[in-house]
């Protein structure tokens, strides 16, 4: 294994688990992902994982796909039996085109070959820990009662909702989920594709926003060895991974318009290129697309496709937002205590009355993803309490803002911080908060998306002199 001359700068990191019955290359993968700031565990067996994962919230698994006893395959069908949440990624030095693609449509988030190369690693896992992160929000919309896809609170909207989804289900067209960030559209898609006649059949997702667009390309169509820099093996695209299943385009309006068209050929097509092949492949593949954006702007500003628009328009879903099912608040607030308990075992908190009132008033710009940090905090920090209003109002979002009311706005700023690292501790964070989306940290910091822009590239040419420096002299 080779590793970079610089630690990376990227934001995602999370909890890895490392399996594989080679002592050396479970170190080494566990040294890399460490040096880029995960937190790491490991195990030299699958049965050996399966005993970390009750007990530890675990993002990723990075597995071996062959190993003695159980291998990677039957890993990851038992961890889908349990329910677990940690997104899968499979190691292999058996490379080939047919054991990536049965990994994936078993529900592989994505996978590496060896030798490993640690700056892959590094894409591959700040990928699949977001992916996570985000897998775990949206079941957090689940009800324990209902199983499956069922989704918490009972008000019109959410009736509504459940009602569209399985009109839609039943069929096989194109749909488009839209919503504010924070709403649950990826919970919505898995639960079309869970009512469709293609449940049996793999549901495979891309979150369009992390990827760059010769990346984003890659992952949809795949590519052939030699294709670009880098493309060093044959490669597995998430159309051919989804091949008789469901495809999910999460936040679609980050591809740029160059790939929407080659996109839009394969919704008229059924068919594609990989990236470097002049080979056509057939695929059927119901296409389900997210975004948080009004798409029909988008149209009129010239940022994306009107013929794409009206292609993936053909069944429309719109989540609401949670301030307008005020009243399926106080439950989702008690389900959250209930995943909060199992998760920490710490004493439950008992909200006042007061505190209640409020949390069913607040506009909740973050929608259920704000609430649910709301109560995990208060679950975390006053276990086994009683906590009022009072105790509440200070860690809310203020409505229409983008900005967090600060409770002791001193406690965390070291003495003799320069204001260059603050500005930019402040961006990273708020960049974070909004999982990548440019616009939305702009907006939020009241500055323009092109000075964002520039202020990231000067983060990482601080990160990479020495690239910048080369860059210069090419």
């Amino acid at each position: 294994m080779n590793f970079p001359r610089h630690n990376s700068s990227k934001h995602t990191t999370g909890a890895i688990l490392v399996v594989d019955d080679q002592d050396a290359v479970r170190e080494s993968i566990s040294a890399a992902l460490m040096m880029f700031g995960h937190r790491v565990q490991s195990a030299a067996s699958a049965k050996d994982a399966l005993r970390h994962l009750p007990s530890d919230d675990v993002d990723v698994v990075v597995t071996d796909l062959q190993m003695p006893g159980m291998d990677g395959l039957e890993l990851m069908h038992t961890m889908h039996q349990r329910s677990y949440n940690a997104e899968i990624v499979m190691v292999t030095a058996h490379a080939s085109v047919s054991t990536a693609v049965e990994a994936m449509r078993r529900g592989a988030f994505d996978y590496i070959e060896k030798p490993i190369d640690v700056d892959r690693l590094d894409e591959v896992i700040r990928r699949a820990v977001a992916a996570a992160r985000n897998r775990t929000q949206a079941n957090a919309f689940v009800s324990p009662q209902g199983g499956g896809h069922a989704m918490i609170g009972d008000g019109t909207a959410m009736r509504d909702l459940r009602a569209r989804i399985a009109q839609v289900g039943v069929t096989s067209e194109t749909v488009l989920i839209t919503g504010e960030s924070g709403v649950g559209k990826e919970l919505v898609a898995r639960s079309v594709h869970a009512n469709s006649p293609r449940h049996a059949a793999p549901f495979v997702d891309l979150n369009c926003p992390v990827l760059s667009a010769q990346l984003t390309e890659s992952e949809l169509f795949g590519h052939e060895r030699g294709a670009f820099t880098g493309a060093e093996t044959d490669r597995v695209g998430r159309f051919q991974a989804a091949d008789g299943g469901s495809l999910l385009l999460d936040e679609i309006t980050e591809i740029d318009l160059p790939l929407q068209a080659k996109l839009l050929r394969v919704l008229q097509e059924h068919s594609f290129q990989r990236v470097g092949s002049s080979k056509t492949t057939e695929v059927d593949v119901r296409v389900l697309a997210t975004t948080n954006r009004n798409l029909a702007e988008e149209v009129a500003a010239g940022q994306f496709r009107r013929d794409l628009y009206f292609r993936l328009n053909v069944l429309p879903i719109h989540v609401p937002p949670l301030r307008q099912r005020r009243e399926d608040v106080p439950a989702l607030v008690e389900h959250f205590q209930r995943q909060s308990a199992a998760r920490t075992s710490a004493e439950p908190v008992e909200l006042t009355g007061d505190a209640v009132e409020l949390l069913t008033a607040h506009d909740w710009p973050g929608n259920v993803r704000e609430l649910q940090n709301i109560v995990t905090r208060m679950s975390v920090l006053h276990a086994g309490q009683s906590v009022g209003a009072d105790q509440l109002r200070g860690w809310l979002l203020e409505p229409g803002t983008g900005a967090w009311q600060a409770e002791q706005p001193n406690d965390n700023v070291p003495v003799g911080v320069s204001l260059r690292d603050m500005e930019r501790r402040l961006i990273e964070a708020t960049l974070e908060h909004f999982d990548g989306h440019r616009r939305k940290t702009a907006e939020a910091l009241g500055i323009g998306q092109r000075t964002l822009t520039s202020k990231l590239k000067e983060y990482k040419q601080d990160k990479h002199p020495e690239s910048e420096a080369a860059s210069r002299a090419a």
